[in-house]
């Protein structure tokens, strides 16, 4: 199946409107797209969820917990 013009440059992107309705599981929270890393984070459970071939894996078995340094550095936005 051929690509569409600019599918190449989004690549495995989550769809943005779905992002806006995203909220973590454990808190009800809203989550934060870390590009780079390709991961939703909660800031209030200090968990970081992981996006794997363009869909979000909310499962709290399947987060990543976020470390001192990263949650001081998310408090710092």
């Amino acid at each position: 199946m051929a690509e569409g013009p600019g599918q190449e440059e989004r690549g495995n992107r989550p769809d943005t409107r779905l992002l806006e309705i995203l909220v973590c599981p454990r808190t009800k929270t809203a989550l934060i797209y870390d590009v780079a890393r390709q991961e939703l984070i909660s800031r209030a459970a200090s968990l970081a969820y992981p996006i794997r071939d363009g869909i979000p894996i909310m499962l709290e078995e399947e987060a990543r917990q976020l470390d001192d340094e990263e949650i001081r550095a998310l408090n710092r936005r």
